[in-house]
């Protein structure tokens, strides 16, 4: 017996950007209502049983008429994030190939106005300001004490400066839910970036995600975090090339007497189109 296909609900993008990958759509007709986002983008990310992936970006109409775009950003659990440095270049690139915007232009998040270029997969986009950063501060885990900075790129972000050994041994995934969830960082929480210097113009850094819950591959702020830390402790000298989880390199531009202008840039990827059936939503 011959059985048909179940329905088609919406057409999605899947791109990536140094191992952190997307679920891209283009909302402007407004197809998915504000109150529906952050449940589909929790049963879109889920891995194995729907698409999987990082995050939900949704292009949508901009309020402010300086944008190309505005967009919401979704981390995996349904959390609404204010930025995110790789989904950010995807949206970008997303949005030259489709035809919403050209190479050079501005967009809307809910850290401000965010500038990108895109050249080819080459995507290269200046972050808002870096605020609240505080240096070496120690921060208590029980019977253990760390000494870690702190700044938000455009989302919250402690950095933790280690030797290279010990880094890459490092149980990143136990070690990053307990300073996420610490209680000086309550109650947004933060990501959590674990660094190592290899060069005087390069660093390797791990990162544990929020709204991810778990390590990443890569994540674009928390790059930009820990060269802006590496950088005004002395260990680094700008532009600082950061070796990513995923295999690849980002590149961050900004001066170290005045970081208010930061930019990271990388590639973005395209890796597929589809039309999601219903049952991806079950």
């Amino acid at each position: 017996m011959d059985q048909d296909l179940p329905p088609r609900k919406l057409t999605f993008t899947k791109m990536s950007a140094s191992g952190n990958d997307f679920i891209l759509i283009n909302n402007f007709d407004g197809k998915i209502p504000p109150e529906t986002a952050r449940e589909l983008a929790r049963k879109l990310c889920r891995r194995a049983v729907s698409v999987g992936a990082d995050g939900l970006i949704l292009l949508e109409t901009p309020k402010n008429k300086e944008a190309c775009f505005a967009w919401r950003f979704f981390n995996a659990d349904g959390s609404e994030a204010e930025m995110c440095g790789n989904g950010g270049r995807c949206a970008a690139r997303f949005a030259v190939v489709e035809g919403i915007c050209p190479e050079k232009f501005l967009f809307e998040t809910k850290a401000g106005l965010i500038a990108a270029e895109v050249r080819g997969r080459q995507v290269k986009i200046r972050l808002t300001p870096p605020k609240d950063l505080r240096l070496d501060f120690p921060l208590s885990l029980g019977q253990q004490t760390l000494t870690v900075s702190f700044v938000n790129t455009g989302v919250p972000h402690v950095v933790l400066i280690l030797p290279e050994k010990e880094l890459e041994s490092l149980p990143v995934s136990d070690l990053g839910r307990r300073i996420r969830f610490h209680p000086e960082f309550s109650p947004a929480g933060t990501n959590v970036n674990f660094v190592a210097c290899l060069d005087r113009d390069l660093l390797r850094v791990r990162t544990y995600e929020r709204g991810v819950e778990a390590e990443t591959l890569a994540c674009g702020t928390g790059a930009t975090a820990s060269a802006l830390v590496a950088a005004l402790k002395g260990l680094v000298t700008p532009p600082v090339k950061v070796k990513t989880s995923g295999g690849e390199t980002l590149t961050i531009y900004f001066k170290t007497q005045n970081p208010t202008e930061v930019f990271l840039e990388g590639e973005a990827r395209f890796i597929y189109q589809a039309s999601l059936f219903e049952e991806a939503l079950e």
